[in-house]
């Protein structure tokens, strides 16, 4: 048996949201907005052999990995002993209770 932790380790839900972030709708409109172009050089973005250029998009703000790492574990991924599992039609039940 191997040595797993017994929580998801900040790499694993940092390459999820990166997935996230690269199929995000937001990443793509800002690509759309520059015309697929580097906003500094104006370099294009081309996959022809010999001649690629990738572009990334840049977070002007940057990202607090830290945080949202936190915030997911706090929120999201939760210990097991604040989960509960319960059927979907429970689970919807609580839901409107907690709204009540």
């Amino acid at each position: 048996m191997g040595n797993k932790l017994p929580y998801t380790p900040n790499g694993k839900i940092r390459q999820a949201l990166r997935v996230l972030w690269l199929r995000s709708r937001e990443r793509s409109q800002a690509l759309k907005n520059t015309n697929y172009c580097c906003a500094y050089c104006g370099i294009k973005q081309s996959k022809a052999k010999g001649k690629e250029v990738n572009l990334d998009v840049h977070h002007i703000d940057g990202i607090d990995w830290d945080g949202l790492c936190d915030l997911i574990r706090n929120r999201l991924l939760q210990t097991a002993d604040r989960l509960t599992p319960i059927c979907k039609d429970c689970h919807v039940k609580q839901h409107s209770v907690d709204k009540l």
